[in-house]
């Protein structure tokens, strides 16, 4: 009976709690999601840590996401628009003038970043391997999307830049960027130079 009571008092006391505005709440899980998802993984981090980072209740955080998968799925959308739009398509449009010079451009945005003692690699590829690709867990086909998306970027420049069959230029292009990440990842800090240099090589292919 003592032990009922103390559950009663303590879903009375959950209920009482009060849920701070949602906007505020959901944007300090998202930004506590987003340095923690990015630097260690995601099974690696937990909902309690979670909620202790962004500093709201457990109860909140259920409120405003179904499951901690909902939280990566936001993540992912996150990354996608800070890391593949802002960062790696407008970087390069940015730094260079023609198209084939923005695709070479990626790499000098990667080679800056790799020097960074932060680097934390592509969080869609982390992703992906740890939840499968298109046909296993739905972070995992998430992750194949986005990383979709990067390609879908390079791809206009290839069209832009006319150069021959885009698409498979494009997955060309991609196994560049990805090996460069994780060879940066290894701890080669010259990864991306050497992508840019076979870079040059696949652009004169493509012509």
């Amino acid at each position: 009976m003592v032990c009922q009571t103390g559950m009663v008092q303590k879903m009375l006391s959950d209920a009482e709690t009060p849920i701070p505005p949602t906007s505020d709440a959901r944007q300090r899980i998202l930004d506590s999601a987003y340095d923690l998802f990015s630097r260690r993984g995601i099974r690696a981090v937990g909902v309690n840590e979670l909620v202790a980072r962004a500093g709201v209740a457990k109860a909140t955080f259920y409120h405003l996401f179904h499951s901690k998968d909902d939280v990566v799925l936001a993540f992912l959308e996150t990354r996608e628009q800070i890391w593949t739009k802002d960062w790696v398509e407008t970087g390069a449009r940015q730094r260079a003038g023609t198209p084939e010079e923005q695709l070479l451009a990626i790499f000098d945005l990667f080679d800056e970043w790799f020097q960074r003692d932060d680097f934390e690699g592509c969080s869609f590829v982390n992703v992906l391997l740890e939840f499968g690709g298109r046909n296993g867990h739905r972070l995992g086909q998430a992750s194949a999307l986005h990383l979709e998306n990067i390609r879908s970027v390079v791809r206009a420049l290839a069209e832009e830049a006319g150069l021959r069959d885009p698409e498979s230029f494009a997955l060309s292009w991609h196994i560049l960027m990805k090996g460069s990440i994780v060879q940066a990842g290894e701890g080669d800090r010259e990864a991306a130079k050497r992508a840019k240099s076979l870079g040059r090589h696949l652009i004169d292919d493509h012509r």
